[in-house]
């Protein structure tokens, strides 16, 4: 029989006009494989923690995420050991994803539909989405909005030097445009070698 589909919209908050993707992967995706699926069709680099939680929520709740033992006193649930399907349904539509607490990019993650994998479709897929996201390491949504004000001022004296990170950042060889996306291009990484560096890592702790 087809597999499921979870057609998912993906919204990073407080940057304005909306950054957004709506990405389609199997059904049986645990929150690993989804952190991973983000990852790549925001074009982030996957160097700092992650959590998803319960919508509007943030401690003493269910959370998935990575379980460092130094992370907090109620840390996560293993991310790669839960399906999203078991959590994000349709009666519970919505929940939280953060990456880099530091900078706290967060995004509202919307489960749109449930399809039937379409033959000869390869998933995860990207459908659609507006606008690049930022760069890793910019500061956050304050940051990045400095970061666009340097960006269209050529007077300023960090214009080509914040060009030229930006851009190295986000894995371009041209300027980095803010504005521009193309779902084509968007290529996701296998979770599985990533997972295997990470358990190792955690091993490595104990």
């Amino acid at each position: 029989m087809p597999k499921p589909i979870l057609q998912i919209r993906v919204e990073l908050q407080e940057i304005e006009p909306l950054i957004w993707r709506r990405i389609q992967v199997p059904g049986d995706y645990t929150f690993w494989d989804l952190h991973v699926a983000i990852q790549s069709a925001f074009a982030w680099r996957d160097t700092h923690l992650h959590e998803f939680r319960p919508w509007g929520r943030r401690g003493g709740t269910t959370r998935f995420g990575m379980p460092l033992d130094d992370f907090d006193g109620n840390p996560p649930l293993p991310g790669w050991e839960h399906r999203v399907a078991d959590v994000l349904t349709r009666a519970n539509p919505r929940l939280e994803y953060e990456y880099d607490f530091g900078d706290g990019w967060k995004h509202t993650v919307v489960l749109e539909e449930i399809l039937v994998a379409a033959p000869g479709k390869k998933y995860p897929r990207c459908t659609a989405g507006a606008r690049s996201a930022p760069p890793d390491d910019c500061g956050g949504p304050g940051g990045y909005e400095c970061l666009l004000e340097t960006l269209a001022n050529p007077k300023d004296p960090e214009h080509a030097s914040s060009h030229v990170w930006a851009s190295s950042q986000k894995g371009r060889r041209g300027e980095f445009n803010p504005e521009a996306f193309d779902e084509q291009q968007v290529k996701f990484a296998n979770p599985a070698p990533r997972l295997k560096q990470l358990l190792a890592y955690l091993a490595s702790r104990r």
